[in-house]
């Protein structure tokens, strides 16, 4: 981030709370300057780690910045969550070098944002390709395998087709708050069985003497973060092998912007347990990491989902975000949506053959997300409890 200032890319649209860009979208915290710098001067984000940033900046002919796009020099597929490794194997059996490839997003996020990042005004159509032209002008430029922008706004995708890509689907499950009082005015959406069962989770969830905490701005402390970072170090750790994050990327968070951080923590006898953060955007709460010391029935579900439905409710957010993949989200009133990615593929072998698989899987996402939303846990057709479907 060394060649924009934090005053520039705030001027960009989307990038500051209080600014909204041309999509609709509200600030989203994961294209911020105070995020995207604490990964790359943590450590989290280096060379070393397989994330070289290499961000593509517009500016005009006064030097003035009308755009960038968050870039890094990959020479691995971790941490992107949109999963591109039977390409690399099959170009690879193939004679081909895939890596080093270009990506498009923000490190370890798996959350919709914008990757077009322009000044609103007449110009922002023109500016968006002009970004999704210079990361295929920079494939080609370090001969590079491929340029892929991941979890983008589906409003980016037609500018990035103009340029050459290829459009991918997929799928999570988001919470949308339609207006609730409280948790209980959600659970009266419910088919009778499946509300009846969220009620026994919760409460199983607390059994053991368990209290529940929700933290940010300053309460966030040095020694909360020395806490949350030791969940996230033994749970990442038997997930991953390999803990993406350094603990001074959360001291640098908590410095820069601790005000859209909430962290869910779980004490059992004076004694932290477990615990969950969490990212406020401007309409939205994004469940990020989460860990424990001590296992406890449910008690995932009730620090990552319940209680960002909680907290989304209260503050008046539009939806919860949740990550990646996870079907169990469905029964705890997270349905399916679509998301979005863009591909540009240098090889016209490879291309082709990926073009091809894309539309297949294209389908099969609509379809698979239909059939999810069909057995979600709402009630059917408004009729009432008596109409259910396991």
């Amino acid at each position: 981030m060394n060649a924009v200032t934090a005053e520039e890319w705030i001027s960009l649209g989307g990038a500051s709370r209080t600014s909204q860009i041309e999509s609709g979208l509200f600030y989203n915290p994961f294209v911020s300057h105070a995020f995207l710098s604490s990964l790359e001067e943590s450590g989290s984000v280096t060379a070393e780690t397989g994330w070289l940033p290499r961000h593509i900046v517009l500016r005009g002919p006064d030097g003035e910045l009308k755009g960038a796009m968050p870039a890094y020099i990959k020479s691995h597929s971790m941490g992107e969550y949109v999963f591109d490794h039977a390409w690399a194997d099959a170009f690879q059996r193939a004679g081909g070098r895939y890596y080093p490839k270009l990506q498009c997003s923000a490190p370890f996020t798996p959350a919709t944002g914008p990757r077009l990042m322009v000044t609103p005004g007449p110009g922002a159509q023109a500016g968006r390709r002009a970004l999704a032209a210079g990361g295929r002008s920079l494939c080609t430029q370090l001969g590079l395998s491929s340029v892929h922008a991941t979890f983008v706004p589906e409003n980016e995708i037609p500018d990035f087709e103009a340029e050459g890509y290829l459009h991918r689907t997929d799928q999570q499950f988001h919470f949308a708050n339609k207006s609730y009082r409280d948790y209980n005015d959600f659970l009266d959406t419910l088919a009778s069985r499946k509300r009846k069962q969220l009620k026994r989770e919760r409460r199983s969830a607390l059994e053991a003497g368990i209290e529940i905490e929700w933290l940010t701005g300053s309460d966030l402390t040095e020694a909360l973060w020395d806490t949350f970072y030791g969940f996230y170090m033994d749970t990442s750790g038997r997930k991953w092998g390999r803990p993406y994050l350094t603990r001074q990327f959360f001291s640098l968070i908590g410095e820069r912007m601790a005000e859209d951080v909430l962290m869910v923590l779980a004490r059992r006898e004076g004694r932290y347990i477990a615990g969950a953060i969490n990212f406020i955007g401007g309409d939205c709460l994004y469940g990020r990491h989460w860990g424990c010391v001590e296992d406890h029935p449910f008690l995932h579900f009730e620090v990552c989902y319940h209680q960002a439905i909680d907290f989304a409710i209260a503050k008046g957010l539009a939806r919860v975000e949740a990550g990646a993949q996870g079907e169990h989200k469905l029964a705890r009133g997270y349905l399916p949506v679509t998301t979005h990615s863009a591909h540009y593929i240098d090889h016209p072998g490879l291309r082709n053959a990926v073009a091809d698989y894309l539309k297949r899987e294209r389908r099969e996402v609509e379809h698979i997300g239909q059939v999810l939303t069909d057995h979600g846990p709402f009630r059917k057709g408004g009729t009432g409890d008596d109409v259910e479907q396991d």
